[in-house]
């Protein structure tokens, strides 16, 4: 398996009452394994944008092409996730 990067996932917006209790600044880094306390819900739905960033891809329409934002899939309560490569 190629090297990968990690890739830190941060809660920067929350609205509503989120079931998992994540709020602003809540962060996590996911490397080999998936982040521990993360919601497995919300994690479905970042996974094809935390793929890309471990494994050397990137988001050019993107201001940080190593850097961008997903949702959980709670439209009600909806969390928003910055998304982005560490750079070691």
């Amino acid at each position: 398996m190629a090297e990968s990067n990690k890739v830190s996932i941060k809660v920067i917006s929350q609205k509503g009452t989120c079931e998992a209790g994540h709020k602003v600044g809540d962060q996590w880094l996911v490397a080999e394994k998936t982040p521990e306390g993360l919601c497995i819900f919300a994690f479905s739905s970042l996974l094809p944008c935390i793929t890309p960033l471990m494994y050397g891809g990137s988001f050019p329409w993107e201001k940080d092409p190593d850097r961008t934002a997903a949702v959980c899939p709670d439209p009600g309560n909806p969390v928003v996730f910055e998304i982005r490569r560490v750079r070691d």
